[in-house]
């Protein structure tokens, strides 16, 4: 796991590494362990480094092969190296490191862009190829590392996080209409390439981009996620289905626990991460086996922690656990940072939650395992009922998770804003295309592809990255996305949803966390918007320093003298939605 950056100038000048350095620095905390750059021309590239996979200096970036011509840097983790190390080996290949990075670069020379589909991991990385002089970029199939772009007529830079690239320079700052739009409708998911900030794109999950020296871009989708039982499968039982379902999790979990010697889990006490807990000690994890859970002050009636479920599964597999609580005032104090963190504002309650959880994870060890991706896979949200035999599957799709409508986007906002329904477009279009037949296929499709990336992956990404801690979520193998999206719908969607996960889940794990209501990282205080926080959250929307021509008065007015009654379909505050734009711009300096 690192932070990588980069520029390639297209106007025959020198790559600007002063730009490049101040780009890579503010990157530290996701790789505190070392740094490195390299400049050659119109390439320059830079690094930071967390050690997990090969703690030698052979393994540190920028990674240079003179002999093959080739120079990269990486953020990731690739856990299928030895085995493509072995395939190289064999085709004639030396290697000078231990280590995954130097695997992808003689992959690279070896078998080109056709690398890719080899690969399971996660994944951003750049090769400078010098004889040809032509960057190429790529980015894992399910988004899990993130990559910024920003490109003008002379030059294109790229970081792993938008607010790095923004200490580069000559980036101006002004909002993006289309992303201001999805972020208030789409509960702050801006699907790839927009990003709030305009002239920064990010780069599509499951993409590759060809740079030449000229600046013209070639760009490829090189994986997709094809819905509907193949062939061989039409005939499979419901025991055929979770035997494979818990076949693929068991390998995913055992893969990932390569290069991690002190294993972490974030435990929430739900099925998925109480799953990966009871995979983990079938893997081997012993008296390593650390598990962590957090908790808040209630609010609004309701409860702000799932000790009861955590603890259970942690008494059960005798997991060195630590609990977590937080209380408001620290909320308060924390806020701050965890949104200087992000590389785009998100509204989920969680984020502050995986901020502060982290911090705690990292005292303890640098790699952490977690859940994030059943639901999405294995229709855990209510909402996949309402769409599955919809006569309109796009129309109930956006009734249930859309937080306005788009009249009331535009009451909400001043008038330069509200330049169009690009978010109800994009759904629309979404469930247009061709690839899955079934509504709630078209649905868990959206979700998994762009909504599951802009929101829960991003979200563990930033909030763990903050504090150098490397999260891998084992659901996200593409083996096991793969199987989930052939699975019918019929073996999802009862008992609540993620019902194949669940039925082959008693086959690990106790049933008292499969059978019960389902639950999430719950941060009452910022749903509920109450007392301190309240008046928190009032003074960021009304300080005149604040002001950026964003939202109607009246609108203001509104939300701030009904914060209890003013709730989207996701149960999720509308004017918090408005306070976290302010505060993410402030904290970047916007």
């Amino acid at each position: 796991m690192c932070g990588i950056a980069g520029e390639f100038r297209f106007d025959d000048r020198p790559a600007d590494l002063g730009a490049i350095e101040r780009i890579t620095q503010h990157l530290t905390a996701r790789g505190p362990d070392a740094s490195g750059f390299h400049s050659a021309g119109p390439m320059a590239m830079g690094h930071r480094r967390l050690k997990i996979m090969d703690l030698c200096e052979a393994s540190g970036q920028p990674m240079i092969d003179p002999t093959l011509g080739l120079s990269m840097v990486f953020n990731g983790a690739i856990y299928n190296y030895p085995e493509l190390r072995a395939e190289l080996e064999g085709l004639g290949y030396s290697f000078f490191s231990q280590g995954d990075t130097e695997v992808l670069l003689k992959g690279y020379h070896a078998w080109g862009e056709a690398l890719l589909p080899r690969l399971n991991g996660m994944f951003a990385f750049a090769i400078w190829e010098r004889d040809s002089r032509q960057l190429f970029i790529a980015r894992d199939r399910l988004g899990i590392k993130p990559l910024y772009l920003s490109k003008t007529a002379d030059r294109l830079r790229f970081a792993s996080s938008l607010p790095a690239l923004l200490k580069g320079g000559d980036i101006a700052g002004v909002l993006n209409p289309v992303a201001l739009n999805h972020y208030m409708s789409f509960h702050a998911v801006v699907p790839a390439p927009d990003t709030l900030i305009a002239g920064i794109e990010k780069m599509p999950p499951g993409h590759w981009l060809r740079v030449q020296a000229d600046g013209r871009i070639e760009q490829q989708r090189w994986w997709s996620l094809p819905f509907g039982a193949r062939e061989d499968e039409q005939n499979y039982t419901f025991e055929d289905w979770q035997e494979r379902t818990l076949a693929a999790l068991r390998e995913s979990v055992a893969l990932r626990q390569r290069a991690a010697v002190d294993v972490g889990v974030l435990l929430s006490g739900g099925v998925d991460s109480s799953l990966l807990v009871g995979l983990l000690r079938e893997a081997g994890a012993a008296d390593n086996l650390l598990t962590f859970s957090i908790g808040f002050e209630d609010a609004g009636g309701e409860r702000g922690d799932e000790f009861k479920y955590s603890d259970l599964i942690a008494n059960h597999y005798q997991t060195r656990h630590h609990q977590l609580r937080i209380q408001e005032k620290e909320i308060l104090q924390q806020l701050p940072a965890a949104f200087q963190a992000m590389s785009e504002p998100m509204v989920s309650h969680d984020c502050i939650a995986f901020y502060l959880l982290s911090r705690e994870v990292s005292k303890h060890c640098k790699v952490v395992q977690s859940g994030q991706g059943a639901d999405e896979l294995f229709a855990g949200y209510h909402w996949y009922p309402q769409v599955d035999g919809a006569e309109d599957p796009a129309a109930a799709y956006l009734a249930a998770f859309r937080d306005r409508s788009y009249e009331e986007y535009a009451e909400t906002m001043q008038k330069q804003w509200a330049q169009g329904d690009f978010s109800g477009d994009f759904v629309r279009q979404h469930f247009a295309q061709s690839g899955a037949d079934a509504a709630v296929d078209k649905a868990l499709r959206i979700d998994s592809t762009v909504m599951l990336v802009e929101d829960p992956v991003k979200r563990v990404d930033n909030m763990t990255m903050a504090w150098g801690l490397e999260a891998r979520v084992p659901f996200l193998d593409h083996n096991v996305a793969e199987l989930s999206a052939r699975i019918p719908a019929k073996y999802k969607l009862p008992g609540g949803g993620k019902y194949v996960l669940k039925e082959a889940s008693r086959r690990v794990i106790p049933a008292e966390v499969i059978d019960r209501p389902k639950g999430y990282f719950p941060v009452p205080g910022l749903k509920h918007l109450e007392g301190e926080t309240f008046n928190w959250v009032r003074e960021l929307l009304l300080d005149p320093s604040q002001e950026r021509g964003l939202y109607n008065p009246q609108a203001l007015d509104r939300l701030l003298s009904d914060p209890y009654g003013q709730l989207t379909p996701l149960r999720g505050s509308k004017l918090w939605q408005l306070a976290a734009v302010n505060l993410w711009l402030s904290e970047q300096g916007l």
